[in-house]
């Protein structure tokens, strides 16, 4: 391989090993129904979120919106309330997962007007991620 075509193979080859660190997942399950406004709000503000972890971003975030999912808290279902999980490929730093936390709590606050109290939010931390047919 010529030089040239070997330092290009390996940017992309590097390219691609990057990407493959950065496979985060955030599933919200809501008890109110949203609008479409409200969801791209969501994934917009939770794709500048993610970046709190160190080495994700939104280029390799995938979100997913279950809307008016019938959660009870403490017995009650007459408040709006959110469960929210973050699954990663690999591990993070438990301050990085506290920042995340203030400010998914923030987020949903802000867009959904739901209280800090009403919002559950599970970190699953995953050392197999299958993606483009195979695992890592």
């Amino acid at each position: 391989m010529k030089p040239t075509l070997n330092i290009m193979y390996n940017k992309l080859e590097k390219k691609e090993d990057e990407g493959r660190q950065n496979m985060p997942f955030i599933n919200s399950k809501i008890s109110i129904t949203i609008s479409k406004e409200q969801e791209t709000k969501l994934k917009t503000e939770l794709g500048k979120a993610i970046e709190l972890i160190p080495g994700k971003s939104e280029n390799w975030l995938m979100t997913g919106f279950e809307d008016g999912y019938h959660l009870y808290f403490r017995g009650d279902n007459s408040l709006p309330t959110a469960f929210v999980e973050v699954m990663i490929f690999g591990k993070a730093n438990p301050d990085a997962f506290e920042k995340l936390t203030e400010k998914i709590t923030e987020i949903f606050g802000d867009v959904l007007d739901i209280k800090p109290d009403h919002i559950y939010i599970k970190y699953t931390p995953a050392d197999q991620w299958g993606w483009n047919g195979s695992n890592f």
